[in-house]
This record gives C-alpha cells, sequence and structure tokens, in this order.
C-alpha cells in the first residue's frame, strides 16, 4: 500500500510541477476530452453493474423486497429496565 501512495504522490507533484512550463501547455479539443470522459465512465459503470448482477444484487429496483420487522430495532432506554421503587 506504500508504494501505491508513493507513486500516486510522485504522479500528483509531476503533473503540479508540470503546470509551470510551458512546454508541457499541450491544446486540446474539449469536446474530445468530454467524450472520453463519457466513455470511461460509461465502461466502467457497466463493469460495476455487470459485477452487482453477477452476485445476483439488483442496483436499481423500485420493489426490492423488505424484511419488515427483522430490520427495525427497538433502542433501550440506557442500560436496561429498573424499579422506580
Amino acid at each position: 500500500e506504500f508504494k501505491f501512495w508513493m507513486s500516486a504522490f510522485r504522479a500528483v507533484l509531476s503533473a503540479f510541477t508540470m503546470t509551470f512550463f510551458s512546454a508541457f501547455d499541450l491544446p486540446v479539443f474539449w469536446p474530445i476530452l468530454f467524450a472520453y470522459f463519457l466513455v470511461l465512465v460509461f465502461l466502467t459503470l457497466k463493469d460495476r453493474v455487470r459485477h452487482m448482477l453477477k452476485h445476483r444484487y439488483v442496483p436499481i429496483s423500485m420493489g426490492k423486497q423488505t424484511y419488515g420487522e427483522l430490520t427495525k430495532t427497538k433502542a433501550s432506554g440506557g442500560g436496561g429496565e429498573k424499579d422506580s421503587k
């Protein structure tokens, strides 16, 4: 895990450093960048939804099964019941 964070820190640091030099100032046509972003989001979400369906989890459903009283818990009043005599 340390190697991952070290690599991520180096990547952010080098990207931040490159912003100060005009040699790295490349023109970007924004519609292509936006289309690339949409493709990445679509592919990632498709993979996640496929994974959820593989494990029989329905990500979007208006009629999900509920278990009624089994999921409700009653909060106690702070340590149980005591006689107040």
